[in-house]
């Protein structure tokens, strides 16, 4: 029988720092209807005419000082294509292949060289082990319309999150081993924000809030990225042995006041004055290095802590292609 195929599919990222490859990487992720969900001639006229054109100019400064970071490459695309690799050296069950959602390699190109397998089965996992609509849910269904246009179309797994598997919270304290958390005042877990319309847009009657998020994962909340995220840092904490007070939860990138919160860089600030000095950052949303976490919190948090009073800002690097992610790939695909 034919080996089953796996893919691999992570955000995206522009092909160079240029300000033209910028606009055009913004441009298709923002057109997204999953990611700003407003009608589609205002997200047109509000994306193609004010946002790209503008934050195209800044961003490709910050593209251009992360790609210096890591040797003249995107670190999101060099930290997937190793993972790939590492995967198909330490198992032979599956041929396994990357894509991003957003430019290159495509999701598009990815499936045609998986068709030429002929595989007995596709089995996607998306890098995004929260599940949001504006990842996997656009994952999803950019996806299965590029496969209902195919004549042969294979059988079909998709994993939408896995945020609590036992080898995915394992691979984040491998990637903490070298921090001891009892040198830090306080440990964060910061995850890409959400506007709260979407994490509302979730439940029948349109509100999260009074769902008990913050505290437990339930039949109604299963699918909510609140309680999905406060689920994933209670597990890491509790195998750090961390009490309850020595973490918080927090949300960054945001682009507004009405997103998830509170604010990664507002609690920061907020910090030293309450004679927090010492802070250990960890970011699960982001499975692979990228600008969020290298220059966001690496760089400029870290700015902002110091220049707040505090003293020390260090951030768990994300799991890239450790041994450990390799593992829990495995694991989680082969529901272990």
């Amino acid at each position: 029988m034919n080996k089953p195929a796996l893919l691999l599919i992570n955000l995206g990222t522009p092909n160079s720092p240029s300000y033209f490859d910028v606009f055009k990487y913004l441009r298709e992720f923002l057109m997204d209807g999953r990611v700003i969900d407003v009608p589609s001639l205002f997200r047109f006229i509000l994306v193609t005419l004010i946002i790209c054109p503008i934050r195209s100019f800044s961003s490709s400064k910050i593209y251009k000082e992360l790609w210096d970071l890591s040797g003249g490459v995107s670190p999101l695309l060099k930290n997937t294509e190793e993972l790939t690799n590492k995967l198909n050296a330490k198992q032979n069950k599956y041929d396994v292949h990357f894509a991003m959602r957003y430019q290159k390699p495509s999701i598009k190109k990815a499936l045609e060289v998986i068709k030429k397998s002929n595989p007995s089965e596709l089995v996607v996992l998306p890098l995004f082990p929260h599940y949001a609509s504006a990842t996997s849910g656009s994952v999803f269904e950019d996806l299965t319309k590029k496969i209902s246009r195919a004549w042969v179309i294979p059988s079909f797994r998709y994993i939408s999150q896995y945020y609590d598997h036992p080898s995915f919270i394992d691979a984040w304290i491998d990637a903490a081993r070298n921090y001891n958390h009892q040198d830090y005042d306080k440990v964060i877990f910061s995850y890409h924000g959400l506007p709260n319309s979407q994490v509302n847009k979730v439940y029948d009657d349109n509100l999260c809030d009074g769902k008990n998020c913050e505290h437990e994962v339930n039949a109604e909340n299963y699918y909510c990225y609140k309680s999905a995220v406060y689920e994933t840092s209670k597990l890491i904490a509790e195998k750090l042995s961390l009490p309850s007070d020595k973490y918080e939860v927090t949300f960054q990138s945001r682009l507004t006041n009405n997103w998830l919160e509170p604010f990664s860089d507002e609690v920061l600030k907020g910090y030293p004055e309450q004679g927090i000095k010492k802070v250990l950052v960890f970011s699960p949303a982001f499975t692979a290095d990228c600008l969020e976490t290298v220059i966001e919190i690496g760089a400029e948090y870290k700015e902002l802590f110091i220049e707040a009073g505090g003293q020390t800002l260090d951030y768990v690097p994300s799991l890239n292609f450790s041994d450990a992610w390799v593992q829990a790939i495995i694991d989680i695909v082969d529901k272990k």
